[in-house]
């Protein structure tokens, strides 16, 4: 089922034309009124015969407002889409179903999900879409609206199962830190779900995520220990480097000649003060260095 566009006339002619018309059956009823000079039985059959015409002919007006679509059908059949703004008419017998063509938006109630570690998490997202395909809308679901709020909540789940929350490997993709990529996802995802019922998803993101409560603080702290184990791993990078500069530097400059044990107890010393969380104190060595 696909859209087709239908002529439709100007409503305010043609309320003009019935106007004039019901003035001319009234006209005609009253000139061949029973014992009027000239009266005629046919007359006032005609008379009548327009009136019911202009009274059946009334039933054919409708309003199209701006961004919205009138959805024709003859006994069920659907004969075409309006999209003509303002008062419009055509077949009293044509029924007119309005559809908005206005981009809305909702957002989704708070879905709990396990994400793909299988830790279970809250999440939720803003849809923004526009039906595109009146006839569709119509005619290829049921209720459109409620096809796009449970298709939307669906597709959220199922793009939920496929991320972790977290990213503990370079490259991976994670919920919580990559909202562009898992936007699109979604967009796609819920795109796919509802191109039959002639709608269009111009954006789906993330408005809601968060670990769920039974587990949020046991979460935290893998958060805080995985942070301090980033943490370290950067210093102890810096400081490997910079010892190894220092000792590079006193052999290229000859100030000292260490053997392996000093060079060592050299390193151990730097790493000490280069790592360490609180100042360290040095201790001065007035004899020997042997």
């Amino acid at each position: 089922m696909k859209e087709q566009p239908i002529r439709s006339f100007p409503g305010i002619p043609a309320l003009l034309v019935l106007l004039l018309a019901a003035g001319f059956a009234l006209f005609l009823f009253v000139q061949n009124l029973p014992g009027s000079t000239g009266a005629s039985g046919m007359a006032q059959i005609l008379s009548l015969l327009i009136t019911l015409a202009v009274c059946v002919s009334l039933g054919g007006f409708y309003m199209v407002e701006p961004n919205q679509a009138a959805v024709l059908s003859l006994f069920g059949k659907y004969v075409g889409t309006v999209k003509d703004q303002g008062l419009r008419w055509n077949n009293p017998f044509f029924s007119a179903k309005k559809v908005s063509l206005r981009v809305r938006n909702f957002e989704s109630g708070k879905l709990k999900v396990n994400e793909l570690d299988g830790s279970p998490i809250e999440i939720a997202s803003v849809i923004v879409w526009q039906v595109v395909d009146s006839a569709e809308a119509v005619y290829n679901v049921d209720d459109y609206e409620s096809f796009v709020h449970i298709q939307s909540e669906a597709a959220l789940r199922a793009m939920a199962t496929s991320y972790p929350y977290d990213q503990h490997e370079d490259g991976t993709i994670a919920l919580r830190s990559h909202a562009t990529e898992i936007s699109k996802h979604l967009t796609d995802e819920i795109q796919d779900r509802l191109a039959q019922a002639g709608v269009h998803v111009i954006e789906a993101r993330i408005s809601h995520l968060a670990y769920a409560p039974e587990i949020a603080q046991a979460m935290l702290q893998r958060q805080q220990a995985s942070a301090i184990i980033a943490a370290r791993t950067r210093i102890v990078e810096g400081a490997v480097s910079m010892v190894e500069m220092a000792l590079e530097q006193l052999s290229a400059r000859n100030v000292v000649e260490l053997d392996p044990e000093r060079r060592a107890q050299m390193v151990s010393n730097l790493l000490v003060v280069l790592c360490a969380e609180r100042g360290t104190q040095p201790v001065v060595n007035a004899g020997s260095v042997y």
